[in-house]
């Protein structure tokens, strides 16, 4: 075997190896919830079902929707369980290429990424989710019968964990702007009125269209923003920047 080609070929298997090694765990635990997959769909709709009218339900339009959403959702659970597995695999796959300073930072930035998501996502369920469908139910028009599709709901829920989930990544990606040298504190604070007015947008980009869900994700995203920012001027020391180091 050519000899540059080799080590091509070891990193290739050591991929796979990691690779294997996430799906292996993401398989079994999926394995594992199935027999509770209709408990875990009962527990995401609750925050709809509480909101419905007596004699109201969600209903399924696609013939395979009441065997295929509740999977899905199963699905999502095992991955978000298994996510630090999985992103120590990845970790393990490039520590070795990187110096000792950024082995330091990874392992912190991919703990806290991962706790600041499953809180977005709790902020989403729990706080969110039964103002926003409140709203909607007392907007129902008199007449109408309200009854939300399963494979719709799961949509839509799904985008809001995700909307609420990167958005608590706020003060991480922040920290690491910083770090990297690619925005100075100063310019941080200087954008702020920018940073809320962009907050706002994209709150009403991506929530229902009703003033409460909009607030209560531009809210946290500006105050995110400004806890980011203190943290990196109590903990990080900034790279120079580009325009510095000219």
């Amino acid at each position: 075997m050519n000899a540059d080609l080799q080590p091509l070929i070891e990193h290739l298997i050591e991929l796979r190896s990691r690779v294997v090694r996430a799906a292996g765990l993401l398989l079994l635990v999926f394995l594992i919830l199935f027999h509770w997959s209709g408990d875990i769909y009962h527990l995401l709709a609750l925050p709809m079902l509480k909101v419905l009218p007596a004699g109201s339900s969600m209903i399924a339009t696609d013939v395979t929707a009441t065997f295929f959403v509740p999977l899905k959702i199963t699905g999502m659970v095992a991955f978000l369980i298994t996510l630090p597995h999985t992103l120590y695999q990845a970790w393990a796959f490039v520590a070795p290429g990187l110096y000792q300073h950024e082995k330091r930072l990874v392992i912190p930035l991919i703990i806290s990424s991962v706790l600041l998501f499953a809180v977005g996502m709790a902020f989403a369920y729990f706080l969110v989710f039964p103002v926003v469908f409140g709203f909607m139910a007392a907007a129902t028009p008199e007449g109408v019968a309200m009854m939300t599709d399963i494979d719709k709901y799961l949509s839509f829920v799904l985008g809001m964990f995700i909307a609420f989930g990167v958005t608590f990544e706020t003060p991480v990606i922040v920290m690491v702007l910083v770090r990297m040298g690619l925005v100075s504190i100063a310019k941080l604070r200087e954008i702020r009125p920018y940073v809320i007015v962009g907050a706002f947008v994209i709150a009403a980009v991506v929530t229902p269209p009703d003033v409460l869900s909009q607030i209560m994700l531009a809210v946290p995203l500006w105050l995110l923003y400004e806890l980011g920012v203190v943290l990196s001027a109590w903990l990080i020391v900034p790279k120079p920047l580009a325009s510095e180091e000219g």
